[in-house]
């Protein structure tokens, strides 16, 4: 499977990739496309995406930041789901670097939450049980309240309110 880095909106697979995004999270947890277009610009935001035959088969937005990486948003096509794509991308995630891995998860409220929490853990992530909540999105909003899972570890709600302090300022960043 081949990885690519986007840079740019307009990029060779940028909107086959915004249409899975759009289509695979909530509204509130997506960024705008101008937003996008910006955030793009930052050397430690990494859009990539993955084609295999020659098909673009999903892909992978997250960030290297000083002490661990943090997954904004993996999603494989519908093509590809159930067929280990997204265990796999993710697990090469994994293996591509030593530093802990963070991410957030939607409470497990309904099935498909459950489920996507159930995936993460079968790949060695934990469910860290801190209250954590996102910044709004978008104006009009209020904040997200989510959950944080991290890899390899379990991690204090000491580590998260610093994750918080230092690192939320740059990925929810306002223009």
């Amino acid at each position: 499977m081949k990885v690519i880095r986007l840079k740019q909106i307009s990029d060779n697979y940028f909107q086959k990739a915004w249409e899975l995004y759009e289509d695979a999270f909530p509204f509130e947890e997506r960024r705008l496309l101008d937003d996008q277009s910006d955030v793009l610009q930052n050397e430690n935001y990494h859009f990539d995406v993955f084609i295999d035959n020659n098909q673009f088969a999903g892909f992978i937005l997250w960030w290297e930041f000083d002490t661990h990486r943090y997954i904004d948003h993996l999603a494989t096509t519908v093509e590809q789901r159930n067929k280990g794509i997204g265990r796999l991308i993710l697990n090469n995630f994994i293996d591509s670097d030593d530093k802990s891995i963070i991410l957030e998860v939607e409470l497990p409220t309904s099935n498909i939450n459950e489920r996507r929490i159930s995936f993460y853990e079968r790949v060695g992530f934990k469910l860290n049980q801190h209250h954590y909540e996102i910044p709004p999105v978008k104006e009009d909003q209020s904040p997200l309240q989510l959950l944080l899972m991290s890899y390899p570890n379990f991690i204090s709600e000491k580590e998260v309110d610093l994750f918080v302090e230092k690192y939320h300022p740059v990925i929810f960043r306002k223009k």
